[in-house]
């Protein structure tokens, strides 16, 4: 996930963090999309990125914010013969044996561990099919700066948010009281995931105390923080893109290829 020796073309010293620091947490997402061209003019009009290539090959892009890494663009949907998606990755310190525990638990491993200099990277799906990634090496150069330019949080619907919880908790050490883990709370019947303070992820499957719901098709939705979510819907609108619901504080959006994330204020709460 290092890809930033030079990122907005100045040279900076970077603050090299790796896995075994910093782990359980959000480190980078990932979209997956069949063409490269109108995937970067869709998210430049929309979020402002500017691209540059990255050391995968022709078919990979890494975004900008402002110069700093922030997102991975792979047009591989139709080559490789996967979903058009937006995946988050998690920090682990060993991907082997965060893979080993996924299958333990009953989580399935679709691709890797495979080696990606400076690290290794994986594709796995929880008990429930929701799809995630891990990474185990250094992670974006300036960690603090991904974190501040990155997405605001990412949320995974499910049917049951505290047998998930405990799931990928298992999986990626949180709440092991180890230096670096994450801290996990139960707030207003959702699972909060804090990284350093900050909340990175929440666990959500519907009302306190109802029944899970067999017709929630679990998955991860990646939020962006911007500062007019109707401006985004409408420009996702004109781009190609659609709406599937908006209100003041969010809304969530389908690109022209069929990803879909959310739109979050960055003055709102998260």
């Amino acid at each position: 996930m290092n890809d930033d020796k030079r990122a907005g073309g100045g040279t900076r010293t970077r603050e090299l963090v790796s896995t075994h620091s910093v782990f359980g947490a959000p480190c980078w997402v990932s979209l997956t999309s069949r063409d490269l061209g109108a995937t970067q003019e869709f998210y430049s009009a929309l979020l402002g990125w500017r691209w540059r290539g990255a050391k995968l090959g022709e078919h990979f892009r890494i975004a900008l914010a402002n110069g700093v890494p922030v997102a991975g663009i792979a047009a591989v949907a139709s080559m490789w013969q996967m979903a058009v998606a937006w995946t988050p990755y998690f920090a682990v310190p060993d991907a082997d044996e965060a893979v080993s525990r996924a299958r333990e638990r009953g989580g399935t491993a679709a691709v890797g561990p495979l080696s990606f200099p400076p690290g290794r990277a994986a594709l796995l799906a929880d008990r429930d099919g929701a799809t995630f990634g891990i990474w185990q090496g250094e992670l974006v150069g300036n960690w603090e700066a991904w974190r501040q330019a990155a997405p605001t949080f990412i949320r995974l619907h499910t049917r049951n948010a505290f047998d998930s919880a405990i799931f990928y908790g298992e999986i990626l050490g949180w709440a092991t009281g180890k230096p670096g883990c994450c801290e996990v709370q139960y707030e207003g019947g959702e699972v909060v995931l804090r990284s350093r303070g900050d909340v990175v992820a929440r666990i959500d499957s519907g009302a306190v105390e109802a029944a899970p719901d067999p017709s929630v098709r679990p998955h991860w939705q990646i939020h962006f923080a911007v500062d007019d979510v109707t401006g985004c819907a409408r420009t996702a609108e004109k781009h190609g893109g659609s709406v599937l619901r908006e209100d003041e504080q969010e809304a969530i959006l389908r690109d022209p290829d069929g990803a879909q994330f959310t739109v979050t204020s960055s003055r709102g709460p998260r």
